[in-house]
């Protein structure tokens, strides 16, 4: 795919995965993640608590509660209970993975990270780098 038609398709995939950060209940940040493979999504997520759990994800404090999980985690574990699997698939954040989540990306057999915000802590973007993931940053203004 040529390079004018593949930032199209990032493009559009950062869009939907906005919309789907909207589905998160978490108050301090907001996060949502796509899995595409093939062209084809094959997975979603967005931050927030475990399935059974309370849909509160900040303490009186507005600290996240430690059991919150990230939204690439999320639509990892996700293709667990699906026919699909990640290796080399596609993953699209809203934000930047954390190093935890940058391990999950890698072992899943995730390929290519495409994501709008970088987080704090640019680790996890060094070690997904270093370990020959293809990682693109594409900037809010550009989705418009």
């Amino acid at each position: 795919m040529n390079a004018d038609k593949q930032l199209q398709y990032d493009k559009a995939y950062l869009k939907m995965a906005l919309e789907w950060s909207e589905l998160s209940y978490c108050k301090r940040r907001k996060v949502g993640a796509l899995i595409v493979k093939d062209r084809m999504i094959i997975s979603d997520g967005y931050n927030g608590t475990p399935s059974g759990f309370d849909n509160c994800c900040e303490d009186e404090g507005g600290n996240t509660h430690w059991y919150v999980l990230h939204a690439e985690a999320n639509a990892i574990l996700k293709t667990a209970g699906s026919n699909h699997n990640c290796k080399g698939a596609t993953l699209y954040l809203t934000m930047s993975p954390c190093k935890d989540c940058s391990k999950l990306t890698y072992q899943a057999g995730i390929k290519r990270v495409v994501y709008i915000n970088k987080y704090k802590d640019a680790s996890g973007l060094d070690f997904l780098i270093d370990a020959g993931v293809e990682v693109v940053e594409i900037k809010a203004s550009l989705l418009k």
